[in-house]
């Protein structure tokens, strides 16, 4: 029988509550009206949950919660509020509580939210053991390599929210190793045995997005002929990432954040919710915060994305990784192409180091991968490395983009026209570096080769070669 602890200094509320909790689930429900008799009764007793009221006659509840994780780290608290303060709210979760909930609510809401966070102290435990019996904790932050200080922090941080409730934002710009970071989170957590689901929010078009979260019943909409698993299902137990989240659709968000408050999710046209239990972890290559200030982004939804924030360093902040992680790359596309690369010359590794990566990893990590392919022996030279940086270069401090500005053209039609023009630019620049060769060109640009002829055809390119 599971026991539960309720602080509430209502003798009545707390009277209910305690009846509610023994006659819905047959809870053992031991009870307490101040924070100084919690405390003595959590220390006495092995309760399994609290249920804390936040205010209390001679402590604040997060002082209590506080004093709570310090005294048994891993006891789930659902903090009570008759506030609707989301801050204090957030500041709770960060503190370590495993949800809130404010007055009133719904007697059916508690119960279902005591039985989730029971049930997840409950595996947590369970996958601690395993975990610490495989001896397998931290290969997955072999990505996140590096000994600066600010990639170190980074690491400490994962490590600690790894197998926490909360969820994640993680902010960098792009080609920092967001999607890594989250993986990490997940291969680090007790949900590392079930699925990791990435979902970039700004390449699915708007009218398929809601389909794609949630899932669709057969006939929900037109060409709906079959039922369909949405991502927060498919990641069950597990966890499910948001990549670029600031692009999320106003009417979107406002979904998102009911899903996040109530872990139920309602298909299109569907009747009804079911629950769900999947950690999210958001990314975005642009501060969120900015986003609410200018009206572009739910306050209320930022509030519930970044109860832990994870700040991802540019690669011009942790100059002293970049031969490491070039070193790291060069086995990896080595091994790839099977190609007995062994080293960058001294000459090779000073271009490199005293580049300012507006890429960052990743554009360090293309720029090896086409050294690798395209030396013509076992070592990687400053010429060709100079030869590749010379087009990022460019790119640094940029002339006007000659982009066509036809009367009555919206921003969404002049960006793709622009983006158009840099993807043909790319796919010329390499083509020429690879003297025309196809299949070199694609591995160099990572994308498949079917998709690199579809380019070329579009682009009306034609380079003598494979």
């Amino acid at each position: 029988m599971k026991k539960i602890l309720a602080v509430d200094d209502n003798e009545i509320e707390r009277g209910q509550l305690e009846t509610m909790l023994e006659n819905a689930r047959g809870y053992e429900v031991h009870s307490a009206g101040t924070g100084r008799s919690a405390l003595e009764q959590a220390e006495r007793c092995a309760v399994d949950a609290v249920i804390l009221d936040l205010r209390l006659p001679d402590m604040d509840g997060l002082e209590i919660l506080q004093k709570l994780k310090a005294l048994k780290p891993e006891l789930p608290v659902i903090m009570l509020t008759g506030f609707a303060d989301i801050r204090t709210s957030v500041q709770a979760i960060r503190m370590g509580a495993a949800d809130y909930l404010t007055k009133p609510f719904e007697d059916t809401h508690l119960l279902l939210t005591l039985q989730r966070v029971i049930e997840r102290n409950d595996m947590l435990a369970e996958m601690e053991e395993l975990r610490r019996k495989a001896g397998k904790r931290g290969a997955s932050l072999s990505k996140l390599s590096g000994k600066s200080p600010a990639i170190l922090e980074v690491v400490r941080h994962v490590q600690k929210v790894a197998d926490s409730t909360l969820t994640v934002l993680i902010q960098g710009e792009t080609g920092t190793g967001k999607e890594p970071t989250a993986r990490a989170l997940h291969e680090e957590s007790f949900r590392h045995d079930r699925p990791f689901v990435a979902v970039d929010c700004g390449a699915l078009p708007e009218n398929l997005l809601e389909s794609e979260l949630f899932g669709h019943e057969k006939g929900a909409f037109s060409g709906a002929d079959r039922k369909k698993q949405g991502q927060f299902e498919l990641a069950e137990g597990g966890t499910l990432f948001l990549d670029e989240i600031g692009n999320l659709p106003v009417v979107l968000q406002a979904k998102l954040l009911r899903v996040l408050q109530e872990r139920q999710v309602r298909p299109v046209g569907a009747a009804r919710d079911f629950p769900i239990q999947v950690r999210i972890v958001a990314a975005s290559n642009t501060s969120l915060e900015a986003a609410v200030k200018a009206g572009q982004f739910r306050q209320d939804l930022y509030y519930r994305l970044a109860e832990f924030i994870l700040q991802l360093p540019p690669l011009r902040h942790r100059a002293e990784d970049i031969p490491l992680l070039a070193e790291r790359f060069r086995e990896e596309a080595g091994r790839e192409f099977q190609r007995p690369v062994s080293a960058f010359t001294e000459g090779a590794l000073q271009q490199l180091a005293g580049h300012s990566w507006p890429g960052n990893v990743r554009e360090l990590r293309n720029v090896v991968r086409q050294s690798v392919l395209l030396t013509p022996d076992s070592r990687i030279h400053e010429e060709q490395v100079r030869a590749l940086l010379e087009p990022s270069s460019s790119l640094e401090a940029p002339g006007p983009l000659a982009v066509p500005l036809v009367p009555g053209m919206g921003l969404k039609a002049i960006v793709e026209n622009a983006a158009q023009q840099v993807e043909r630019q790319a796919i010329t620049n390499i083509l020429r570096t690879t003297q025309g060769n196809k299949s070199q060109a694609a591995k160099a640009l990572d994308v498949d080769y079917k998709t690199l002829r579809l380019k070329i055809k579009k682009y009306g390119l034609d380079f003598p070669g494979e």
